[in-house]
């Protein structure tokens, strides 16, 4: 056994006392810095999550890395219940590789793989492929814990409100009881959904509504035990669906994929780098577009074992070349009409991704014709026109909304205190906000630039302390005056 085997964290016990360590030798967390501030009689928060899943919780630790301690995140779900891992995500395991440092923030002590080693060994993470789905929400859960964030759960968002001064109101349901926060910054954090709902196609509505699932819906797998089940899509959460009702006993399961194949290249993983990382932001908004459009047109296959877990159901068949044209009820089941049949069916599940409609998102009505979207701020050239694409907020570096013209001051210094780390920033930011990988270096633009934004806000605060501050470092009995020295002693001479 080497020496870094040696000095592994033998017990989770003994690896949040290195934690502990790592946290004291950085400094970490340094002290709070921003003024708190009251109105009446009630703290106002620095700043405002909303979600609590990997995107809130790695902004909560950002931020209290920079020393703003006064940050809560809001959470709909009960605890242990945040986020997609143990609630509508079907996949086996993370579709991440293991080795991404996550939301780690560059702190060994904190990954996966130092929370993994601890408990079942360094072998076990080697033998490992990819990482449970289950076993990386009681990660999430551990990272909460030890460091401390300050998280609200069963408590959803009923309305965010801007303030004439400046301030954010929070309308907050928690059970029967309903209550209002302010806050100075407020940052969602919501997930794929982020500022709208699952996309659900307009043949979805042709049907009594019992008859059709969104892929992220929570969905009773045991009720298909006998059924029979079609998935509209190709990507990953399509396969993911398709695997869980085979798995849990459907009779036939039909995945319907409108394209000629199954998309085979991942081409933003192909050019993955910190280069894109870090550059992608500073690129002109044609090259974005370019990036954005060109990638949705390729479509991101789903993973090989994902696939494969589907393939090896000699009940599962794939409709390629096979567009759902309508969807007929007939008694009591549906007919799926394509251009090659129709298919009779029990459940159709559209694995067909997210949109941003702020109708069906109320809470956000305020944002809905005050921010900038892309559409707004790019004309793309002709044929290379996206719909979904354009609906994206168009935000600033640090995930702020960018406020449209012709608001007033006030609206329009309040819109730009709201940020969007979530999965709409994609356009923007890149794929920074839609996974695992870069999660930690989008907490970092984030904090950093909601760190600046409060210090600049309160710049009057800051440079009074400056001007009169006056604890002496010196006291004057430190050295001795050469010259009255010399002079005391001529006198006494």
């Amino acid at each position: 056994m080497n020496s870094a085997q040696n000095h592994r964290p033998a017990s989770l016990e003994a690896l949040e006392q290195r934690l502990q360590l790592d946290l004291l030798w950085l400094n970490l967390p340094p002290k709070a810095w921003v003024p708190q501030r009251n109105v009446d009689g009630k703290s106002v928060l620095d700043v405002a999550v909303i979600g609590a899943g990997l995107c809130g919780l790695v902004t909560l630790a950002a931020l209290k890395k920079l020393g703003i301690e006064n940050a809560c995140a809001f959470d709909r779900a009960p605890q242990g219940r945040e986020g997609p891992w143990v609630t509508f995500a079907r996949m086996e395991t993370l579709r991440t590789r293991k080795e991404a440092a996550g939301p780690a923030l560059g702190i060994p002590s904190l990954t996966f793989r130092a929370w993994f080693e601890a408990q079942f060994g360094a072998q076990a993470y080697l033998d490992m492929d990819l990482i449970p789905r289950p076993l990386w929400m009681d990660y999430l859960i551990w990272y909460r814990r030890v460091l401390a964030l300050d998280v609200a759960n069963d408590t959803a968002l009923q309305r965010i409100d801007v303030r004439d001064d400046g301030l954010i109101s929070l309308s907050l349901r928690s059970g029967d009881n309903d209550g209002q926060v302010l806050a100075r910054r407020v940052v969602l954090a919501t997930g794929l959904d982020g500022l709208g709902a699952p996309n659900m196609p307009a043949v979805a509505s042709r049907v009594p509504s019992h008859f059709v699932r969104h892929g992220a819906d929570l969905i009773d797998m045991a009720a298909v035990r006998g059924k029979r089940v079609s998935i509209v899509g190709a990507g990953a959460s399509a396969m993911d669906n398709a695997a869980a009702a085979l798995e849990a006993g459907a009779a036939r399961v039909d995945i319907f994929v409108r394209r000629a194949d199954i998309p085979r290249i991942d081409k933003f993983t192909g050019v993955g780098s910190q280069g894109m990382t870090q550059g992608y932001l500073g690129l002109p908004d044609a090259d974005k577009w370019t990036y954005m459009v060109a990638g949705e047109r390729a479509q991101i296959p789903p993973p090989r074992h994902s696939v494969l877990r589907v393939s090896k159901h000699a009940n599962a068949f794939f409709h390629l070349e096979s567009p759902v044209d309508d969807l007929v009820c007939s008694g009591d089941h549906v007919n799926v009409v394509t251009p090659k049949g129709r298919y009779a069916t029990d459940l159709v599940i559209f694995a067909t991704g997210f949109s941003v409609d702020f109708a069906k998102r109320p809470e956000f009505s305020v944002l809905a014709d005050k921010i900038l979207l892309w559409r707004d701020a790019y004309t793309p050239p002709p044929g290379w026109e996206h719909e979904g694409i354009g609906a994206m907020p168009y935000l600033g570096p640090s995930f702020e909304f960018t406020p449209k013209l012709g608001l007033d001051a006030k609206t329009t210094e309040a819109i730009s205190r709201i940020a969007c780390f979530a999965y709409p920033a994609v356009p923007s930011h890149g794929k920074i906000t839609s996974g695992i990988p870069s999660i930690s270096d989008g907490a970092v633009r984030l904090s950093t630039g909601l760190a600046r934004s409060l210090f600049v806000e309160d710049s009057a605060y800051h440079l009074d302390r400056f001007q009169t501050f006056d604890t002496p470092e010196l006291f004057g009995d430190e050295w001795n005056d050469a010259d009255q020295t010399e002079e005391m002693t001529h006198a006494n001479g």
